[in-house]
């Protein structure tokens, strides 16, 4: 594989493996000072295939190391999706001396006969920070006579109850088990007949509690990533679910459908596990692309990437209680602003450019509609090269075109227009991050995410602004570049 070709759309703001397969984020953990990120990867070529669990750390969520794989498959299947949790109290028994890391992961056994696989829970556990890991020898530690799909278990404490939980996705369903010691485990409870979509398979669950902005209030969130289906265009992507849980069962307060993500890259996202109590963030990682095109998207020699990591929080807003997201503060030390405008009017006369030339870039505005019916902002990847961000004011829609954004041919579902259904279109705050191969997109400070792979020619050569049949007005604007230019 020539360096330039393995090198092509290598991103540098986001998490992608040096060679080969990867997909889910696994296992996402803090402990002792590093962030932990295991994947779905496939070793031996770079489309999917037999499961292991890569691993990389990082100190900082944007720049990492990537390591040795952690979790081979063996005699009991591959390694599918699962999480990580940090044994503070030895409830395991495997930490006698001083706290380590517990993988708690899906074996997924094929049988040749072409009866349907076996999906069963097991456990590893590492004394070195996860530089090595030991398979529990009373694997599995959960199996069911007769689900199929029984898999991605995501596990936390529950400090009422004072028990480990696990989110596991069973087909259409959510089932919720306990344990005192992650190796017994208890049914509780199923969630999911009759609420949310059930366009394709429910996977990769997570729950947790988050903090409602500007109060003392909590809910408990639960995000259900639901898999393609040829039947709908949008492809794989992320629900969720706002609620209360009790350490047994968990009650949805909306009975609406919510996306997490509006663009089509964005998929089997989870939370980190263990971010010490004076941080206080939950940070939340996707997998930045969609099984209707993943195995084909035009990379060589290495295939996928992260998103960016956000902080979650709730919001409450006229349509009820909303996750937002942020992408976490630490991204701010890579970029340096270029030019900052205010007060600016845009309109077909005086549409605006800004030189950017770089490797990644960000920009962030405050637009204030005045009669225009569509405005919004052109990223140049090259003369010939662009995404274009509009918003309609009278379909109130934000649309992201990527079918000039360069190679869109390896899948038709690419190209097709991605949007955001828009309360108001009078004033929108948008904040743009553009890496070598993807966008990212936040819009009224994360109350809208929508997260897109690009595969341009090189990131970004400039920014312009537009407006047709009338006049948009930039209160604030910043264009910035990386902190090292």
């Amino acid at each position: 594989m020539e360096i330039a070709k393995l090198e092509r759309y290598r991103p540098t703001l986001h998490f992608a493996p040096k060679q080969n397969w990867m997909n889910d984020p696994n296992g996402l953990v803090f402990f002792k000072g590093e962030y932990h990120l295991f994947f779905q990867h496939n070793p031996n070529d770079s489309v999917w295939g037999p499961m292991h669990w890569g691993h990389a750390v990082s100190k900082d969520l944007i720049k990492w190391e990537e390591l040795d794989i952690a979790l081979y498959p063996d005699e009991l299947g591959t390694i599918f999706s699962g999480s990580a949790v940090v044994d503070w109290h030895n409830t395991t028994g495997f930490f006698p001396e001083e706290p380590g890391l517990v993988a708690i992961f899906t074996h997924h056994l094929e049988d040749e006969d072409h009866t349907p696989p076996v999906q069963t829970q097991s456990l590893a556990y590492s004394h070195d920070k996860g530089r090595t890991w030991v398979k529990y020898n009373g694997n599995p530690v959960l199996s069911h006579p007769t689900k199929v799909d029984f898999r991605d278990p995501k596990v936390f404490w529950h400090q009422p109850s004072q028990k480990w939980v696990m989110v596991l996705a069973t087909g259409q369903t959510i089932s919720i088990y306990s344990s005192p010691n992650l190796k017994e485990w208890e049914f509780e409870s199923e969630f999911g007949e009759n609420i949310g979509s059930h366009d394709g398979v429910w996977e990769c669950p997570d729950l947790f509690e988050l903090s409602i902005e500007n109060s003392n209030e909590k809910r408990w969130v639960l995000i259900v990533s639901i898999g393609d289906n040829p039947k709908f265009e949008v492809g794989s992507r992320t629900q969720y679910f706002v609620g209360s849980f009790d350490g047994s069962t968990f009650v949805a307060e909306n009975g609406d459908i919510r996306w997490l993500d509006f663009g089509k890259d964005n998929y089997a996202g989870v939370s980190f596990s263990d971010i010490p109590k004076e941080d206080g963030r939950r940070i939340y990682l996707g997998w930045m692309s969609n099984w209707r095109y993943a195995n084909e998207v035009p990379t060589e020699g290495w295939r996928s990437q992260m998103t960016l990591p956000r902080e979650l929080t709730l919001r409450e807003t006229n349509g009820g209680t909303h996750i937002v997201q942020k992408v976490v503060r630490e991204l701010d030390e890579y970029f340096t602003i270029k030019k900052e405008v205010k007060d600016l009017s845009v309109g077909i006369k005086n549409s605006n450019n800004y030189e950017m030339n770089a490797e990644y870039a960000e920009v962030e505005l405050i637009l204030e509609n005045i009669d225009a019916c569509r405005y919004g902002l052109t990223i140049h990847h090259t003369a010939t090269q662009s995404t274009t961000i509009t918003i309609d004011a009278g379909e109130k829609l934000l649309f992201v075109d990527r079918k000039e954004s360069g190679n869109v041919d390896f899948s038709s579902n690419f190209s097709q227009t991605q949007k955001i259904k828009l309360e108001g279109t009078k004033r929108n705050h948008l904040r743009v991050i553009v890496d070598s191969s993807s966008l990212e997109l936040f819009m009224n400070d994360g109350e809208k995410a929508l997260t897109s792979l690009l595969y341009p020619d090189q990131a970004c050569a400039s920014i312009s602004l537009f407006a047709t049949e009338g006049q948009v007005n930039v209160i604030h604007g910043k264009f910035s570049i990386p902190s090292n230019e």
